[in-house]
């Protein structure tokens, strides 16, 4: 199944722009539902900021109070009172900082988790050609970087979000409250504030999408190099590929250090206003201390609310950099989530009972408007047929493996299974009645055991045996230093392709499906294991309805049926002797592997 449509190298999208986020509202919205599943925490969550803000608030009313009380030299009982009551209200503001810190992780880890398995699940459900159109490595960051920036802005913002918002609007209430004066005197920087903090989130914000995108498209050219690492080495292209990744990492260092950068600035405003703010307090408060206009109580009170109205501001601003960046990320995430799964049509219905009749009546395809890969395809294999797909490269033999597993649908004709219509079956009760084995196997990162038995799940320990001895895999198998308990690493290096092949053809033997499919499996391997694999073969094909993708004319002899494709379409047909008689195209493809060795 080697063909892949998407012409375009991977890397082509670099020239693009970053992406912007298109509509925050929505994505909010979207986030809100996975939250509102744990609406009653949340709640919990939302009553102790509400706690603990109200609290900061009365702090430094009764610490100045406080003072005042000491000033006039009021009796030590009252001032006690006094302590007792400030000490209190720290404790229960503490109590209730770590109550919200505790239940939000639990709100945000549920949120989180929701997400990552409805991504994942989705796209259990995404057809073969999306893959092929991305990079594997970017949508892992999507289902890591970006899922776990979503996780750490829910932990930390939203709680601090709302906070400085309630702590604000609550301050310049008490602010008012004890001294208009001194209030209007302190709002003088939130002008400079204001245009500070939109000169600086305008430029974040864009660095923060801008390394988002950069690092998905580097965990993309690392997966895709450390997957091709041997190709790499064997055309000496280390350099090069050093090269790509260091202009890449570049990119992502540019973009990380002036988002950074901008964010620092931030911190350095605030600094530098609340000083300012301090020392007109100071100078103002002072001033109107000695005029009896207010007390030195007040002057205190009101030097950390001050603070406590710019600190807000510098948490609302670093926050809403903070939900910017997870709102780019969510909206990454929910991209993928919203791409069409495999298109259903008409009323589906499970394949049971399957004898193995398959008919391609007019079936056109093509990946892409006006390039046609197959044309008006007509094919009948009765049941227990074996059938030879021959032809060049790009003929569209796999694009007829493609559409008979559905991984595709026909842009015209139809494709039969027992006279039914593939696109009125169920693509998993399809499948289920099919087994591929691969030119290129696949095996997972588990037991040998468990790779045989992931054709069927509920397979015994004897069955899973029994099937690696029909494939001829059992000797090699028991030679290994755990046996069937062998652990194979990275889609099993540990062992040689014509190893791997026996452990596929096993894999399919256990399944016992109705129809096969072989894509060129035995090819680039030696001869002995050739044989040991066209024999395992022989058995797995014996009474069912086989696809043969054949590259070597000499493993098609016996085919009940060989079908020569050229540029999408069927030029000839017929068994082999049928066909070398013929004097036609499959003729010269015999004559140019074999001479004029013809066998006839």
């Amino acid at each position: 199944m080697s063909r892949t449509p998407i012409k375009s190298h991977p890397h082509a999208r670099m020239g693009q722009k970053p992406p912007k986020i298109n509509d925050m509202g929505a994505t909010l919205k979207r986030i809100w539902k996975y939250v509102a599943q744990h609406k009653g925490l949340f709640i919990l969550v939302m009553l102790m900021v509400l706690i603990s803000s109200g609290l900061s608030l009365v702090g430094p009313y009764v610490l100045g109070l406080t003072v005042d009380r000491v000033i006039e030299k009021v009796e030590t009982g009252e001032l006690i009172q006094l302590f007792i009551g400030l000490g209190a209200i720290y404790l229960f503001q503490m109590i209730a900082l770590i109550l919200q810190n505790y239940w939000m992780i639990g709100v945000s880890q549920h949120t989180v988790y929701s997400m990552r398995e409805h991504l994942f699940a989705h796209l259990q459900k995404l057809s073969l050609s999306y893959f092929q159109k991305q990079q594997h490595g970017e949508l892992m960051s999507r289902l890591t970087n970006d899922m776990e920036n979503v996780s750490r802005t829910l932990n930390s913002s939203i709680i601090q979000f709302t906070t400085s918002i309630l702590v604000l609007i609550g301050t310049i209430g008490m602010m008012i409250w004890l001294s208009p004066i001194l209030t209007l005197l302190t709002l003088i920087i939130v002008p400079v504030l204001v245009l500070g903090m939109k000169w600086i989130t305008k430029r974040t914000s864009i660095y923060f999408k801008d390394q988002q995108r950069h690092l998905g498209d580097l965990n993309g050219y690392i997966e895709e190099s450390l997957s091709g690492h041997s190709i790499i080495k064997l055309f000496s292209r280390e350099k090069e590929t050093m090269d790509e990744f260091n202009e890449k990492n570049a990119q992502l260092k540019t973009a990380g250090y002036w988002a950074q950068t901008y964010t620092g600035f931030i911190p350095k405003l605030m600094n530098m206003l609340n000083n300012v703010s301090f020392a007109i307090i100071v100078g103002a408060g002072g001033y109107l201390a000695v005029k009896g206009s207010i007390s030195v109580g007040v002057i205190v009170t009101f030097t950390t609310y001050s603070r406590q109205f710019t600190r807000p501001l510098n948490d609302l601003a670093n926050q809403f950099n903070m939900i910017l960046s997870a709102v780019a990320g969510a909206e990454r995430v929910f991209q993928v989530m919203d791409e069409a799964p495999e298109a259903k049509e008409g009323k589906e219905s499970r394949l049971t009972n399957v004898k193995g009749d398959v008919r391609f009546e007019s079936v056109s395809f093509a990946y892409e408007e006006d390039q046609a890969t197959l044309h008006k395809i007509d094919l009948h294999a009765k049941p227990g047929d074996t059938v030879a797909l021959v032809g060049p490269t790009g003929a569209g033999k796999t694009t007829i493996i493609s559409l008979l597993l559905r991984f595709y649908d026909p842009d015209q004709g139809r494709i039969l299974v027992d006279q039914k219509d593939t696109k009125q079956i169920t693509r998993e009760s399809l499948r289920t009645q099919m087994a591929v084995v691969l030119q290129d196997s696949f095996l997972f990162e588990t037991s040998i055991r468990e790779n045989i038995r992931y054709g069927k799940l509920d397979a015994t320990n004897e069955e899973v045996e029994k099937a690696a001895q029909e494939a001829n895999a059992h000797s090699f198998i028991c030679k290994l230093p755990d046996g069937y308990d062998t652990i194979l690493q990275s889609s099993g290096a540990s062992i040689s392709q014509g190893q791997k092949q026996l452990l596929s053809i096993a894999r399919a033997m256990i399944k016992d499906p109705a129809i096969l499919i072989l894509d060129e499996a035995t090819s680039s391997i030696d001869t002995l294991t050739e044989m040991k694999i066209n024999d395992a073969l022989k058995k797995l094909m014996k009474g069912r309805t086989s696809f043969v993708i054949a590259h070597r004319l000499h493993t098609i002899y016996q085919a009940d049926q060989i079908v020569v494709l050229q540029n999408g379409s069927i030029i000839e047909r017929g068994t082999h002797d049928q066909l070398v008689s013929h004097g036609g195209f499959y003729r010269s493809l015999v004559d140019v592997q074999f001479g004029q060795q013809v066998v006839e």
